[in-house]
């Protein structure tokens, strides 16, 4: 069994403006807006890092999950999801019902070769924790198919700038409960890294639990991407206002940490 970080989710109000914001710092472009998340009071659109995946949805309507989400952080741009890729999607499934969290969706599309469930945030603390299986061909292949960004996604990907995310930060006032709840429903043993900060090492990237500092509460507050050519993030990051530090841009209510791996 393994686990990969696939895709993160962001909440925007304002989905043209993160969308300039994510082009113009990261240079990457958009690949896929998914027609089916207007069931949920969403509109969206998926941009490829690397072979992961970076989500912006706003919502449409009123009283949308994702809307709710972001109040209970205090209003404005979040992170929102923690999406993974998995080989063993009933297992996964057996395992929240086992630890008693519950589904918050459950996405099984056999016809499309998806195997999917989002876990309730209620019940893992965090953010949404997603865990989805690709049952079709070359499935499990590193980098291979993802149902959520389409069938035509790799003509999109550009990795001039940014190579991938390396790593998802969760904040709480206490990460090392968290970690120790994310530990068990992923059932990875936590290390630490440099700074004494509780992680989840997965296949291709890795879950740091830090210290919420920001007054927004427990949640996604921050990732890590390959700095593939630092000078053109930190320009494009200076051209949309989005400059923190030569080591931190900041995008759609997310710190985003550059990193040389």
């Amino acid at each position: 069994m393994w686990i990969r970080l696939r895709q993160i989710a962001v909440v925007a109000a304002d989905l043209h403006k993160t969308g300039l914001d994510i082009g113009t710092v990261l240079g990457v472009e958009a690949c896929f807006t998914d027609p089916s998340v207007k069931q949920f009071g969403l509109k969206n659109t998926l941009w490829p890092v690397g072979t992961q995946f970076l989500e912006v949805v706003t919502p449409i309507t009123d009283n949308t999950a994702a809307a709710r989400y972001a109040g209970r952080r205090g209003g404005g741009d979040t992170g929102y999801m923690v999406i993974t890729q998995v080989d063993d999607a009933p297992a996964r499934r057996a395992r929240a019902a086992a630890l008693g969290v519950r589904i918050a969706f459950d996405m099984s599309h056999p016809e499309s070769g998806h195997d999917g469930m989002q876990l309730h945030p209620a019940d893992t603390g965090g953010s949404f924790f997603e865990l989805d299986q690709m049952t079709g061909e070359n499935g499990n292949e590193p980098g291979g198919p993802w149902w959520p960004a389409g069938r035509n996604w790799e003509p999109y990907v550009r990795t001039a700038a940014v190579g991938g995310i390396s790593a998802a930060e969760l904040q709480s006032p206490d990460p090392e409960r968290l970690a120790a709840r994310w530990s068990e429903i992923a059932e990875i043993e936590l290390t630490a890294d440099s700074d004494g900060h509780p992680v989840i090492p997965l296949d291709n990237a890795s879950l740091r639990f830090v210290p919420e500092t920001d007054g927004r509460g427990e949640g996604l507050g921050g990732i890590d991407v390959i700095a593939n050519d630092r000078e053109a993030i930190l320009a494009g990051a200076h051209a949309r206002d989005c400059y923190v530090s030569d080591d931190e841009v900041s995008i759609a209510g997310l710190r985003v940490y550059l990193r040389t791996s």
